[in-house]
């Protein structure tokens, strides 16, 4: 962790530190979460580490630890299947308007995000990649042009980020996610809003399946 500059979103900023923290795997499932080395680390008094803990246990990332205080929680595989169903849906359906309304932006403005997640994956960095992942699928969000997409995922967006370190980390042939990205991106540009919705469904359809797989494998197994 690196010293935070004090801002007005100082605790979005703890928050997406420590989530960055455990998406890489610097803190796993089981991890005891210590405010005070948090604070101390990135430079911030308790109170912001307070909140941005408080906003990552209500969205699933951290739970109540036997006695007091936090850990990190495990991966749920059923509630992974879940998120990914309701992804799947209003994703599809941003896509879908993204087509519709946002083609010329995406042309213009999407393949510099396809480059950039595929300098991620050259570089080896799980932080850019799942930043640039994030930041893909927000900028469909935003071609929809509806401000109700946003807010109704951002939860599991935090949650999908744990889940994407997951995939990375273990994943032997990340490129294929941009592979599929590129797809969509060119469905969204060529205003082809059936084929966008239906490649965004089959994108989180297989990343879901993955994942659910994998994490069911690991808790029967933890070696594996």
């Amino acid at each position: 962790m690196k010293i935070l500059a004090s801002q007005p979103n100082l605790v979005k900023q703890v928050r997406d530190a420590i989530l960055a923290e455990i998406s890489s795997g610097a803190l796993a499932p089981g991890d005891r979460i210590i405010q005070e080395q948090i604070a101390q680390a990135l430079g911030v008094s308790r109170q912001p580490v307070q909140q941005a803990l408080a906003l990552l246990r209500n969205q699933g990332v951290l739970q109540d630890a036997p006695g007091r205080g936090l850990l990190v929680a495990p991966l749920d595989p059923e509630h992974v299947q879940h998120m990914y169903d309701i992804r799947a849906v209003i994703e599809g359906l941003a896509a879908r308007r993204a087509a519709e309304l946002g083609a010329e932006r995406a042309a213009k403005v999407g393949p510099a995000l396809i480059e950039a997640g595929r300098k991620a994956v050259a570089a080896g960095s799980v932080a850019r990649m799942i930043a640039a992942d994030m930041k893909f699928h927000e900028f469909i969000y935003g071609l929809s042009s509806n401000p109700l997409i946003a807010p109704a995922l951002e939860t599991h967006l935090t949650y999908t980020q744990r889940v994407i370190g997951e995939v990375l980390i273990r994943d032997e042939k990340p490129r294929d996610i941009w592979d599929q990205h590129e797809a969509i991106l060119n469905a969204i540009a060529k205003g082809d809003g059936e084929r966008a919705e239906t490649l965004v469904r089959s994108h989180l359809t297989q990343a879901s399946g993955f994942m659910v797989t994998r994490l069911r494998r690991k808790n029967v197994d933890p070696a594996a």
